[in-house]
């Protein structure tokens, strides 16, 4: 009998161990997590909504964030014409924005509508005053779509990390954060501490990459690089990805108009990027 309560104990222990994601060797999440890709479809500026669409298909990525190729405030048959384009090419349109919005809730509503039609569950922000984030909540709420903040530079109203937690810390879990990578190194920040300080607040993730350089005069300069060509540390970043399973979207993204105009090798070498650090055994 005392063999087989060590037996039962033992098969318990594994239960649990593999509820918290554990195995003797340590974390599942260092071993056994593949990331979303998508595009962010301002990397794709350069094309026309069906062009985008092609291209995204072509390059054998499933999931696309729209930007400039969406309008969410369009009539409801052009938005399922879109819909419809994307679905014939086995594409999944998980996001939109960066969408404006506004101190008039039922303006802001058109987002969530927009968001409703395409199955959508996140829509990416950048409210110009604080007080607009009231009426997001309440529509976030409403219609059970999360909400996420975008970040730009230092100089914008989100470019300091500690300025968004304030924001979101007595927040509904609806509304997070759409870390885009490029900005906050070009902030001065490192990606993946600050991922790390949003405490599971980050909803989505532009995978972009910048350098910044020193100008004699005036502000220093974020030029965009290939993905992992730049200072944004990236490594680290999937590194935390990883450990935490974190199921959002990476979304391919460039400021770059010269990596715009011809953007097949900054897609196909960002995918690569992505892939070659996942596959990479993770350090002791």
């Amino acid at each position: 009998m005392n063999v087989i309560h060590r037996l039962l104990n033992f098969s318990r222990a594994l239960g649990v161990a593999a509820l918290l994601g554990l195995t003797a060797t340590g974390p599942l999440a260092a071993t056994n997590w593949e990331p979303r890709i998508a595009i962010q479809s301002w990397t794709l500026r350069s094309l026309t909504f069906d062009q985008a669409v092609e291209f995204t298909a072509q390059h054998g990525i499933h999931e696309i964030h729209l930007s400039v190729h969406l309008n969410p405030k369009a009539s409801r048959e052009e938005i399922l014409r879109k819909k419809a384009a994307l679905e014939a090419k086995g594409l999944h349109v998980y996001s939109f924005g960066v969408a404006d919005t506004s101190l008039d809730k039922e303006e802001n509503r058109k987002l969530f509508e927009c968001a409703r039609l395409l199955n959508i569950r996140l829509i990416i922000v950048e409210p110009k005053d604080f007080k607009i984030w009231d009426n997001l909540e309440e529509l976030a709420r409403e219609y059970d779509i999360r909400v996420a903040v975008h970040n730009h530079g230092i100089k914008s109203l989100y470019g300091n990390p500690a300025v968004v937690r304030n924001i979101l810390k007595n927040r509904d879990p609806h509304l997070g954060v759409c870390l885009d990578a490029g900005w906050v190194t070009a902030a001065g920040f490192d990606v993946a501490k600050v991922f790390s300080e949003y405490e599971g607040r980050v909803f989505d993730i532009h995978l972009k990459d910048k350098r910044i350089e020193k100008v004699k005069e005036g502000d220093d300069v974020a030029i965009d690089t290939m993905i992992g060509e730049g200072q944004a540390n990236l490594k680290g970043l999937l590194a935390k990805l990883r450990e935490t399973r974190w199921p959002g979207v990476l979304s391919i993204e460039t400021d770059s108009p010269e990596f715009a105009r011809n953007p097949g090798p900054f897609v196909d070498g960002a995918v690569a990027f992505v892939r070659g650090q996942v596959a990479a055994k993770p350090a002791p």
